[in-house]
């Protein structure tokens, strides 16, 4: 009881402390103290924090990672986002939920284990900017880490299993024309170039489905061109938002979908790929000896960014990530902390 206590104190600090992506100091320093407290040694890197247990054994692994930054408030909040709340058993606040909840009970879990003589070491990694996938986020401590075994990535999923996760590769989209007065002749209209070009996109279907992640699909989501009713305009613009599942690469998804279109698209970037863990990982065994449900998660996180087999698992619910009045249940912290020990207690890395 009095590590989950613990874990929910630091929480609360946690939200009280803005930490929007790219501004944690703050919960950076709240989350070392608080290591510190607990006689844990830590390692800085920008706003990350870092522990190791077990340095320089020769032993795997394995490491621990969830995320102190946050998303902004938005408009919808009835109750002070910054304040920490609790009632009917829940802990109001931004970043309560996504990934508040998995981030202390992560660090409850690795002050527990630390101690103990498992046949891995453990790394701890509070990490920031991952709401935004920044370059000071956890790719920045990449070279601070040792080989990784297995990375287990604390985002909201019920406590259930992501074993794979979709990518995402973002995609800017033009068409040219020819301008003029929409009442002369000559002119080429690039709104319906790029018409013709969301409709091929709509239309177009990627062959290979994954049974955990099903399909890839590409949506186009915004378009933009002209400012007056009377004028042709030169240029019409459009982005693609593409979930990219295990079966292709970024690069293969961009080259098809140019070859789909008329226009010019230029990818934002590769980086944000998908990840599916090896059928014969150890983690999986130990997934079915504790009965713990598997799935594919369509949600972004930092195992996009992660070159490591990796799991995504936690406590709270990606359906309450981002939504006024973010909350987490205290009693689904208590049971991550007892499922997080239970999971790597039983991991037995090959």
């Amino acid at each position: 009881m009095k590590r989950s206590e613990d874990a929910i104190s630091l929480l609360k600090s946690l939200i009280s402390s803005p930490s929007t992506s790219g501004e944690e100091e703050g919960t950076a320093n709240l989350i070392e103290e608080f290591l510190h407290t607990h006689g844990i040694k830590t390692f800085r890197r920008g706003h990350n924090v870092l522990a190791f247990s077990g340095g320089g054994s020769s032993r795997p692994t394995v490491l621990l990672c969830s995320h102190h930054d946050t998303v902004r408030p938005n408009k919808g909040y009835t109750r002070d986002p910054y304040q920490a709340e609790v009632l009917d058993g829940k802990l109001y606040g931004l970043g309560s939920n996504d990934a508040g909840g998995a981030l202390v009970s992560l660090i409850a879990a690795y002050i527990v284990l630390s101690e103990e003589n498992l046949p891995f070491q453990l790394a701890l990694a509070c990490v920031a900017e991952e709401e935004t996938s920044g370059p000071n986020g956890v790719t920045s401590i990449l070279e601070e880490l040792p080989p990784i075994d297995l990375a287990i990535v604390g985002e909201p999923t019920k406590m259930q299993m992501a074993t794979a996760e979709k990518g995402l590769l973002v995609i800017d989209g033009s068409t040219n024309g020819v301008p003029g007065h929409s009442a002369h002749e000559g002119t080429i209209n690039p709104i319906y170039l790029a018409s013709s070009d969301v409709l091929a996109i709509q239309n177009h279907e990627f062959a290979k489905t994954s049974p955990l992640l099903g399909p890839t699909r590409a949506s186009v989501t915004v378009i933009q061109a002209g400012t007056q009713h009377n004028q042709v305009p030169a240029q019409c613009t459009y982005v693609i938002d593409v979930r990219i599942n295990e079966q292709y690469s970024n690069e293969e998804v961009f080259d098809k979908l140019q070859q789909l279109v008329e226009g010019d698209l230029r990818p934002r970037s590769f980086r944000l790929k998908s990840s599916g863990l090896p059928e014969d990982h150890p983690i999986l065994n130990t997934a079915r000896k504790l009965d713990i449900p598997t799935f594919g998660s369509g949600t972004l996180s930092d195992q996009a960014l992660l070159p490591y087999p990796s799991i995504k698992i936690g406590p709270g619910d990606t359906l309450r990530s981002h939504t006024a009045d973010e909350f987490i249940y205290l009693h689904e912290i208590e049971q991550g902390i007892d499922r997080y020990i239970e999971i790597l207690r039983n991991y037995e890395p090959l």
